[in-house]
């Protein structure tokens, strides 16, 4: 890729966005693999989706994007396919730019966690809704139960599966 090309596009990226495509080339460079275009377009996309997301809505909204346009500085027009973006959102994840957040009914759900801050999830079993919380009290006992057993935890998450408020209140 033309580095001309590549900081000019990178300069009108967000921090966060700037952050983890550093975070992303250590990683492709520490096993040996190259750093393309449409990585760089998933990664980005990837860190600005809001909320959480499965691969299918994901390349549906790369898909929206229209080929001549230009996305802060990534140019839009590279189309990755669904093979390739299955593979990056891995990719992106082992970097630890994403992380993997439920896998049910068959489908991977992803959310962005570099840059954004430690939470768990309450997974409502009936309409599939995801409720985002952190309690300091269970990070305490984790720190707590780790100490206790001469562990070093260098990651955890925490999913309860339930029934939410409203579903429980329409099958009243």
């Amino acid at each position: 890729m033309n580095s001309n090309i590549e900081e000019r596009g990178r300069a009108q990226l967000p921090p966060n966005v700037q952050s983890a495509l550093w975070l992303l080339r250590a990683y492709i460079q520490r096993h040996g693999m190259r750093f393309t275009r449409q990585r760089q377009l998933i990664l980005q996309r990837a860190i600005e989706y809001e909320g959480h997301f499965d691969v299918e809505q994901f390349y549906e909204s790369l898909r929206k994007t229209s080929p001549s346009s230009s996305h802060r500085g990534i140019m839009t027009g590279v189309r990755p396919s669904l093979a390739s973006v299955y593979r990056t959102l891995e990719l992106l994840c082992k970097a630890g730019v994403l992380k993997e957040v439920l896998r049910d009914s068959g489908r991977t759900h992803y959310e962005a966690v570099y840059g954004h801050a430690h939470h768990d999830h309450m997974i409502c079993v009936e309409c599939g809704r995801i409720i985002e919380f952190c309690d300091e009290r269970i990070e305490q006992l984790q720190r707590t139960i780790c100490r206790k057993h001469g562990f070093k935890a260098l990651a955890h998450g925490l999913s309860i599966r339930g029934i939410c408020e409203d579903c429980l209140a329409a099958a009243e």
